[in-house]
């Protein structure tokens, strides 16, 4: 495993070929998609080949004792996810948003009265004192995670799609092009929308579903919804997965 401190920089590793995979957090339980993921899919080339879906906890960690935090680091998502935790028992600690657990991690290890919210093995390759286990507000706390790569999956009967979508900004537009989708009894999983960059109106849409890109029916949904849009890229098939702690 080679660690970067952002999404971003997953992308450019993969994309500029320094390794062959990397893995990209793609949505949460608690605070649904990962904006920076989804945007990066939009800006250059990479497919998902892959995915898991992960229990996260996280940990209040720090050199210095609880009573004596004063700032408190970590990445926006941590920090949202354990924000309820951190308004009962940390109400007087000022929150900031770090790029990555590791620089939180840094910080609260370099920093007297800093702490991080991270994870254990973070707590042990800084060594931090843990002051505090599995602060997230809910105990089913799961992150789905994408690998990315330049490679297709093969099917294996329980796979699942990913695609990005341009249609006209006009009423009724959405359901049009989907309507293939219905009439092959294929079952969206996941949308998101995203408000076109520029001056164009409209929005682009991330969509999932039940299914690889080879299966009949699927081929025949695509083909139809090529016709109706204005952009359409198949992100790739792949396994799906089940969490796992």
């Amino acid at each position: 495993l080679i660690p970067v401190n952002t999404i971003a920089s997953v992308f450019e590793e993969v994309n500029r070929g320094h390794t062959e995979f990397g893995i990209v957090p793609i949505e949460n339980s608690t605070d649904g998609r990962i904006v920076d993921t989804l945007d990066m899919f939009t800006r250059l080339p990479l497919r998902i080949c892959g995915e898991v879906q992960m229990s996260v906890h996280h940990n209040l960690m720090s050199r210095s004792p609880r009573s004596e935090i004063v700032e408190i680091y970590s990445k926006p998502q941590a920090l949202s996810q354990c924000r309820d935790w951190l308004a009962r028992n940390m109400p007087m600690a000022h929150l900031h948003e770090v790029t990555s657990t590791s620089t939180a991690a840094t910080l609260a290890r370099d920093k007297p009265g800093a702490g991080a919210i991270a994870s254990a093995q973070a707590a042990v390759e800084y060594g931090l004192d843990v002051l505090a286990e599995r602060i997230e507000d809910n105990a089913h706390n799961v992150t789905r995670f994408a690998v990315i790569g330049d490679k297709s999956a093969k099917p294996t009967g329980k796979d699942r799609t990913a695609l990005l979508l341009q249609i006209s900004h006009k009423p009724g537009s959405l359901s049009d092009a989907l309507a293939g989708f219905k009439r092959a009894k294929i079952n969206l999983t996941w949308i998101e929308s995203f408000p076109l960059r520029g001056p164009e109106m409209g929005y682009l849409f991330f969509l999932d579903f039940e299914g690889h890109m080879q299966d009949g029916p699927i081929k025949r949904a695509l083909v139809e919804l090529e016709q109706k849009a204005v952009r359409l890229e198949v992100l790739g098939s792949y396994p799906r997965s089940e969490p796992f702690e």
